[in-house]
């Protein structure tokens, strides 16, 4: 199973500190809010522990990660 993160753009109010600290994975738009595709964006193996950081930095709790290896670290 793939693991993917997500953005709760309800939540989000457009800090960018996801895009700065995941740039493989995430873009920032002009205003600042995460571009991660449309149904979320496939995390490789080898940025799985970057990503769960990421997550959990999120100050807005406006990222997740579903399916796959979401846990750990």
């Amino acid at each position: 199973m793939t693991t993917r993160i997500r953005v709760d753009f309800i939540a989000c109010d457009g800090r960018g500190l996801c895009a700065e600290m995941l740039p493989e994975l995430i873009a920032m738009d002009d205003w600042g809010f995460p571009i991660i595709g449309d149904d979320g964006e496939s995390v490789p193996s080898h940025l799985l522990a970057d990503a769960r950081v990421t997550v959990r930095a999120c100050p807005r709790l406006a990222l997740s990660m579903s399916g796959g290896e979401t846990t750990g670290r």
